[in-house]
């Protein structure tokens, strides 16, 4: 099955459109159908109706498999090129914006003054796009972040060849407005919040559907949609009523015009782990023993906080 028959493919599923497909890819319309067509005649069976633009039932399983077999080619041509040398000399770093921790920007700067002139990039994407970019060899690391039992590893999808290392686990908190009624409580469990008004802030905070699913209950109604990334804005519509939202301890500590009352029910913890799809070398091998106090250079993910996804 060849590789650039199966990108179109794949474009054209999700787009839904062989003319958007063809704009995306850089090909014309005519091309786009001729590699769909040369594809379906090697597989022998129809993969995509025409009108509306739509995978048949063969289609949507060659779906479910491409993925993983583009992302793990990705990944094999970005491990070949470091070890040949044909890349410079890099430190790319992909974080989910609640993973982005001073002690993070630290490690950063330690590995970056231990390598002057080394090629370093930052860049923050959403929770989902973490696995799936590392795991191509976009980023030579990623950080996420999510909730868990103390101990547990993040249940992060498939995306290739992964290693995941613990980097911290740390307490959360729901930043209430100093009149709020329940500020002056000690602790607070979710299912009493399920009622509440909530910011839904998929990025800058634990996303609703997660608390839903921690508590067992189909409450958490946003009453507010916010899309972006930066957690101190959040803070600031918190701050003025306009929701509530959990966050890591670390994030809200310190607000002006908050008081971050302690999650005691259910037990939980906010958890950052470093991913990574091969063995690493310098720098990307000492930001990752700074951050995480574990030598990742094997790409095993095993030893203390290490795991591993297929």
């Amino acid at each position: 099955m060849d590789p650039h028959l199966l990108r179109t493919f794949v474009s054209v599923a999700r787009r839904a459109s062989f003319s958007e497909a063809a704009r995306d890819l850089g090909f014309t319309p005519s091309a786009v159908s001729q590699h769909i067509a040369t594809l379906e005649a090697d597989l022998r069976t129809p993969l995509l109706t025409r009108r509306p633009v739509a995978p048949t039932a063969a289609g949507a399983r060659l779906l479910e498999h491409a993925g993983p077999l583009l992302r793990g080619l990705d990944a094999a041509r970005a491990d070949v090129e470091r070890l040949a040398g044909a890349t410079a000399a890099r430190l790319t770093l992909c974080a989910s914006p609640l993973a982005m921790t001073v002690r993070v920007a630290a490690a950063l700067a330690e590995a970056r003054r231990a390598h002057p002139g080394v090629r370093t990039a930052v860049r923050v994407l959403g929770r989902g796009e973490i696995p799936a970019a590392v795991a191509a060899g976009q980023f030579d690391l990623g950080l996420t972040d999510g909730l868990a039992a103390p101990g547990d590893p993040l249940p992060l999808p498939a995306g290739g060849p992964l290693s995941a290392l613990a980097v911290a686990e740390g307490s959360l908190v729901v930043p209430l407005p100093l009149g709020h009624p329940l500020a002056r409580r000690l602790g607070l469990r979710l299912t009493d919040l399920a009622d509440a008004r909530w910011l839904d802030a998929p990025e800058a905070a634990v996303p609703l559907r997660r608390l839903r699913a921690a508590s067992g209950t189909d409450g958490f109604r946003a009453a507010l949609r916010y899309e972006g990334t930066d957690v101190r804005a959040l803070l600031a519509l918190a701050a003025a009523g306009h929701g509530l939202a959990l966050l890591p301890h670390s994030a809200a500590e310190g607000t002006p015009g908050l008081v971050a009352v302690p999650l005691v029910s259910p037990r939980l913890v906010h958890r950052v782990e470093l991913l990574h799809a091969a063995a690493l070398h310098d720098p990307a091998a000492d930001f990752a023993e700074l951050v995480t106090g574990i030598v990742a250079g094997t790409g095993t993910g095993t030893g203390s906080g290490g795991h591993r996804y297929e």
